[in-house]
């Protein structure tokens, strides 16, 4: 047999085992990890695309940047792709020397792989481009922008006013992450960039490769030879299992090494279990409704954006409902981000939500189309939501769908009110500013944009901030910018996310951050 048909006949068994269903199961191999949760969310597995919380917690496992946040603490960066870095006297700009390293494929590392990945990421304008856009970076100008100095040396240059340490944690998000020009480039098809291509595959100098991609059945990871640090497992396969009693089923039995998005009532039974352990990981994860001001008069009324402030409960949802899964939370910055508002101003009130809706103008009963992910918690707490609207006339009309396609829809606008989460794109409040508190003419990809809520001021307000050099001035700025949000706006912020893990007390060295995309499986062990 070839090393080629060796290997593909190793990744069908691999996969094989990702698709078998539930009875089947057995124990998980000694080289591979087997991890159970939903992944009906990933839309693209291409960097410059992918915005989703499954298709994020692979990027670090893919993909390298030029700096990365340190894992333990990440407002710390430190050199990833790039050993060092040297910033420009005029603070608009920096050079990267490069470091000797190769990409899955076995082709090196280059600044012309730099330039490809940032240019194209920014030309093909998708959900995560703004990130980029922060630099004044565009389509036009992006080119001129990122340039190659020598074989070892690429210098970014910006027009934005930004200082360098904001530039750099800009480069730590995973839009910013290096893609193999030669690889990427043989996949293109038209002015796609090879998206297409990249939605299913890697091209990355990272700990792993995709081997195999099913949607919504199992993504299949397996070690990149080519990796630096050479990871301690051969496989990962997360097995896409929307029920989550069948995830707990499997991590009991021994059948999956880890699985996420368990219950309250399920992670409480597991801790006594004998041969599981429970992780909690502090999430930057906010959670929010989203309401389109566009779809309707109702919708894009102020006083329908008050009243529905008080008609969540809160306590009852944090409390009883996910009981140490998340805690209330009503601002956008999440606690562990300098600046974040601490205040809950906000409880179920009914009558006082009754009461703003008639001084408003807006007449009851009425009926909201709230489309929401067809999976746990989320579920759950929409029909907490439908139980407490109701008491103040409004139906809330629950509509479950794939949460790909609720995505999709929220993104195109084609909704009335929907359950969303945030998580910050990289360490620094305007990572959560410049998604909630910018939106003056339509023309950035926010979520405001998606909400139909035009914000001039606001958004001046928030290019003032970011700018900010004194650091307690900058705090104080975000700290402003919070509370008005937070007073009025098509968002209700409700939660701040603390992520439960159950592991098989077999895993070693499972490591996951505060932010979504700090998930590693490189140093894993059984």
């Amino acid at each position: 047999m070839s090393l080629r048909s060796f290997r593909a006949a190793l990744l069908g068994a691999v996969f094989s085992v990702a698709v078998l269903p539930l009875a089947s199961f057995a124990a998980t191999p000694d080289d591979t990890l087997v991890v159970a949760q939903s992944i009906d969310d990933a839309v693209s597995f291409d960097p410059a695309e992918g915005f989703e919380l499954t298709t994020v917690q692979s990027f670090n496992n893919l993909y390298q940047r030029l700096v990365q946040s340190n894992r333990d603490d990440g407002t710390k960066i430190e050199p990833a792709l790039a050993t060092s870095w040297e910033a420009g006297s005029d603070g608009k700009s920096l050079t990267f020397a490069i470091a000797d390293a190769k990409f899955a494929s076995g082709n090196p590392v280059r600044p012309e792989d730099v330039i490809f990945s940032l240019t194209r990421a920014v030309k093909l304008n998708k959900s995560p481009a703004f990130i980029l856009n922060e630099f004044g970076w565009t389509a036009d100008n992006v080119d001129a922008a990122v340039t190659k100095l020598d074989d070892k040396h690429v210098k970014l240059t910006w027009t934005a006013d930004v200082g360098t340490g904001f530039a750099l944690s800009l480069l730590t998000a995973p839009i910013a992450s290096i893609v193999d020009e030669q690889t990427v480039s043989a996949q293109i098809k038209g002015n796609d960039f090879g998206n297409e291509w990249l939605k299913i595959n890697s091209a990355g100098s990272g700990a792993f490769v995709i081997a195999n991609y099913t949607p919504h059945e199992a993504l299949v990871l397996q070690a990149n030879a080519q990796s630096s640090d050479k990871p301690k497992l051969e496989n990962i396969i997360i097995r896409n299992v929307p029920n989550v009693g069948a995830r707990r089923l499997l991590v009991e039995q021994g059948d999956a090494d880890i699985a996420r998005g368990l219950s309250a009532d399920q992670i409480e039974a597991l801790k006594t279990k004998s041969g599981i352990k429970v992780l909690a990981v502090p999430s930057a994860r906010t959670d929010y409704i989203l309401i389109n001001s566009k779809a309707n008069p109702t919708l894009g009324n102020p006083a329908f954006w008050e009243a529905a402030r008080y008609l969540v409960d809160y306590d009852g949802i944090s409390k009883s409902l996910l009981r140490g899964q998340s805690s209330v939370h009503q601002a956008f910055l999440p606690v562990g981000f300098p600046g974040a508002l601490t205040d809950n101003p906000f409880t179920l009130n009914v009558e006082k939500a009754k009461k703003i809706l008639a001084d408003g103008g807006i007449k009851t009963p009425l009926k909201i189309e709230f489309i929401v992910f067809n999976d746990q918690p989320f579920l759950s707490i929409a029909q907490s939501l439908q139980s407490t609207f109701a008491q103040a006339g409004v139906t809330l009309d629950i509509q479950p769908g794939v949460a790909s396609d609720i995505y999709a829809r929220g993104r195109a606008g084609k909704f009335e009110m929907t359950l969303r989460y945030w998580i910050p794109d990289y360490f620094d409040a305007h990572s959560n500013a410049s998604a909630f508190a910018i939106n003056k003419d339509n023309s950035a990809n926010t979520v405001a944009k998606q909400a139909g809520w035009l914000i001039p001021e606001l958004t001046a307000e928030t290019l003032s901030a970011v700018k900010e050099q004194d650091a307690a001035k900058r705090v104080a700025l975000y700290e402003d910018l919070q509370k008005k949000i937070q007073q009025s706006s098509p968002y209700i912020f409700t939660l701040q996310g603390n992520d439960q893990v159950v592991l098989s007390d077999k895993i070693k060295n499972y490591a996951q951050g505060l932010n979504a995309d700090q998930v590693y499986y490189d140093k894993v062990e059984k």
